[in-house]
């Protein structure tokens, strides 16, 4: 998520100090990526050195009121307008994680799984009351269906790489394994 953008589509409904930007940011998401203030001010520098949003009344560093121009509001329909690129897939830690574990010795690649299982289906719970929570505030509501879905696919992925591993067993050699190296070798010949 464009932090940049977060605030001014934010600004677009009034103009606000950074506080309310942060606020009304963590209300509309549900807190679910907070912001540290810090790196509010620091975008709202840059918006306003690239001429995206403007200074309307100001007190102390924490009471400036930013207004969005012209420009940024371009900025935020361009935004709207342009899908979201999957461009290079995400690191993904648990994808990793097990790639990894069924190449090492010694390692219970269902324990692994099964642990996971646990902690992603926990998270599922909480995403759920969560969303109960949220009654009819439609920005939470999304992000938490969002959620739900992302945890309900890992869950499914989890017990699809279960049965992978029945049907595919570990192999007894890595392929990095330097005794391999000469088997390779004589099939090239």
């Amino acid at each position: 998520m464009s932090v940049r953008f977060g605030l001014l589509t934010l600004l677009e409904e009034q103009p606000m100090y950074g506080y309310q930007l942060r606020q009304e940011f963590e209300s509309t998401t549900g807190s679910t990526w907070p912001l540290n203030v810090g790196q509010v001010y620091t975008t709202l520098t840059r918006l306003e050195r690239d001429g995206l949003v403007e200074i309307t009344a100001e007190g102390d560093e924490a009471q400036r009121v930013y207004s969005i121009t012209g420009a940024g509001h371009d900025e935020v329909q361009a935004w709207f307008a342009t899908p979201v690129r999957h461009q290079s897939p995400p690191r993904d830690e648990l994808a990793i994680k097990l790639a990894l574990a069924v190449r090492s010795p010694g390692v219970d690649v269902r324990a692994v799984i099964q642990a996971q299982r646990t902690a992603t289906v926990r998270a599922l719970q909480e995403y759920t009351r969560a969303r109960e929570a949220a009654a009819n505030d439609l920005s939470w509501l999304l992000v938490a269906d969002s959620l739900i879905f992302a945890a309900e696919a890992e869950v499914r992925w989890l017990d699809h790489c279960e049965t992978r591993l029945v049907r595919h067993p570990k192999p007894s050699t890595p392929i990095s394994d330097p005794q391999s190296v000469p088997v390779r070798e004589a099939a090239k010949r």
